[in-house]
Formats: C-alpha cells, structure tokens, sequence
C-alpha cells in the first residue's frame, strides 16, 4: 500500500513536470530537480516525502541566478552605474514582475500545493508564485547551468 501512494505521487509529479517543460521551452536532462522544484513544503510534509523535497532552496538560489542573468544583460547593454543598475534590476525583477511571469506559464497549475494551500488559493498571492517562478529558476541552473535559465526567462517573457 504505501509503494502504490510513493507511486501516485511520482506520477503526479511527472506528468506536471512534463506540462510545464513544454511552456517553459526547457527540457530538464534531470527530471527529479524539476519535480522538487514544483513541491510546496506543505505538500511534501503531507504526503511524507523526504525532509529536503520541496522547492525552498531551489527558490534562494533561483533569485539569485535571476538576479545575476538580468544584471549581466543590463551591463551588455551598457549601464555601468551602480545605483541606476540597481533601479533598473528592480524595475525588471521583483515580485510583480515574477508573478506575471509565471502567470504566462500558468506555472500555478503545476505546483504541488498542501492541502491548506489549495483550500485558501495561496496561488493568488504574488509573493508565492514569484517565489514558485524562482524554484524553476533554480532547478534550471543546477540542471543546465545560466543558459537553462535564460531559455525560462525568455519563454516567460522576461527578456
């Protein structure tokens, strides 16, 4: 019995990862990063899956992959001052910006939500679908380094 449910839930998990690679334009050569990437912590706690499975760390590290890709290509494009790349960052990167982004991927119907969260439609908060988006952009970095990334930001409408 409690194979079949670990069963059910990598099912569930790979069918949402496959869904969302196809909006994203980024096939990931390891499954497993974009399946954490996609488990809320709630989910992973009721559904008695290993401490470490769900997306918080993949979304610290994604801020920061996004933070770096966006200031790179502000500095290609010729900005050099430090207080104007840190207003221009933040007019391109920030919570508003990131939710939209993973509205356009409708990235909300492929998390997995814990049970509290469905049932108050934690979704509609910006902050945590901007934090989701950053879980991706996580994932990606440690499966296909900055480029992986770049290819989710472009798909999201980010750059």
């Amino acid at each position: 019995m409690r194979e079949e449910k670990y069963d059910n839930i990598t099912k569930k998990l790979f069918e949402s990862a496959a869904g969302l690679e196809e909006k994203t334009g980024y096939k990931f050569q390891n499954p497993d990063l974009l399946d954490r990437a996609l488990t809320r912590r709630a989910y992973s706690l009721e559904n008695g899956l290993p401490d470490d499975y769900h997306m918080d760390a993949y979304a610290t590290l994604g801020d920061a992959v996004i933070d770096l890709i966006i200031l790179d290509s502000l500095i290609k494009s010729g900005i050099y001052d430090k207080g104007e790349l840190s207003v221009a960052k933040s007019d391109i990167v920030n919570m508003t910006v990131l939710r939209r982004a993973a509205e356009r991927i409708e990235l909300f119907q492929h998390v997995n939500w814990g049970k509290g969260e469905e049932s108050l439609h934690i979704w509609t908060s910006g902050r945590v679908m901007a934090e989701c988006f950053e879980a991706i952009a996580g994932a990606a970095y440690l499966d296909g380094g900055v480029p992986a990334v770049e290819k989710i930001l472009f798909h999201a409408g980010l750059t």
